[in-house]
């Protein structure tokens, strides 16, 4: 149980909804700010504006996925209004605080450096990685299927980075029996992806396999997929990029040799938000729970 944890949660998409309630049934006390325009009823939850005094007490900070921008703004799906963290709200959270986001751009590493501030970034933990991929790769798979005439069974793929969402995306193409190449970059995904029943090669001969394909997925986060590998790819070819934005392809290039090139970052959110909550929610309470026992709190 979370009792005796006093938590705030600022904005987010529909993801956050899951873990607010899950937090919620466990006991905790909830603040909710920024979701001023959320019908669904959440019972024992207090609706707040954002205020120094309301950070106080809190125990744990919850940001969105995407924690905030550069400018400290919060995305706020379900409220008109902004929400901003400005250093008079850092400055305002007990050092004993957590500040939980998914992903954290450079101004919230900052702040939380500069005040003393823990800063836990659940995506970068290799089991909420590897959940996540599941939705990415269900809905990476959505949008192939919504823009080319032909099936993915028997298709010519290529997936760029045999990471977490890489491997799943992977595995996802072979099991609905495209034929499947892996973009690598060490020797050892080299071999894990022979092994797996993939065609490997290395990414920096990508110009040269890109000439028969149909679905290309490049989960790699800079630019990989450049001009020069454009023009040696057919027009017909679609291109998913699940890398964070920018992604990892000239769009540009692509538009102006009529390739379609669509960037998709957060799919989970999109596609399967209430699992992906659920993902989110499960690991942030075992964190809590785990800090909890190292301090010696009571249930």
């Amino acid at each position: 149980m979370l009792t005796g944890v006093r938590m705030v949660f600022l904005g987010g998409d529909a993801r956050q909804i899951e873990v607010i309630r899950k937090c919620s049934e466990l006991n905790a006390s909830v603040s909710i700010v920024g979701f001023e325009d959320l019908k669904d009823k959440l019972v024992n939850i207090s609706r707040n504006k954002l205020s120094p005094k309301l950070l106080e007490t809190a125990n744990c900070l919850v940001l969105p996925v995407i924690g905030c921008d550069d400018e400290g703004k919060v995305n706020t799906l379900f409220s008109s209004d902004s929400i901003e963290l400005t250093d008079e709200h850092f400055a305002a959270l007990s050092p004993k605080c957590t500040v939980y986001t998914g992903m954290a751009k450079s101004y919230l590493r900052k702040v939380c450096i500069q005040y003393g501030i823990k800063l836990v970034e659940l995506l970068e933990r290799d089991d909420v990685a590897i959940y996540n991929s599941i939705p990415t790769a269900e809905g990476a798979l959505m949008m192939a299927i919504q823009n080319t005439d032909f099936t993915i069974h028997g298709s010519n793929c290529i997936v760029l980075g045999m990471g977490r969402t890489g491997f799943t995306m992977a595995r996802s193409l072979q099991g609905l029996g495209a034929k499947v190449r892996m973009g690598v970059r060490s020797e050892e995904h080299f071999a894990r992806a022979s092994e797996m029943g993939w065609e490997p090669f290395l990414t920096r001969d990508l110009e040269y396999e890109v000439g028969n394909i149909g679905l290309l997925f490049n989960t790699i986060p800079t630019m990989i997929v450049t001009a020069q590998t454009l023009s040696k790819m057919p027009q017909s070819a679609v291109i998913i990029d699940l890398a964070s934005a920018p992604g990892g392809c000239d769009f540009r290039y692509a538009e102006k040799r009529g390739i379609k090139a669509l960037l998709a970052p957060g799919l989970p959110g999109i596609v399967a938000p209430k699992t992906a909550g659920i993902i989110i929610a499960n690991t942030l309470v075992q964190l809590i729970l785990d800090g909890k026992k190292i301090r010696g709190d009571g249930e």
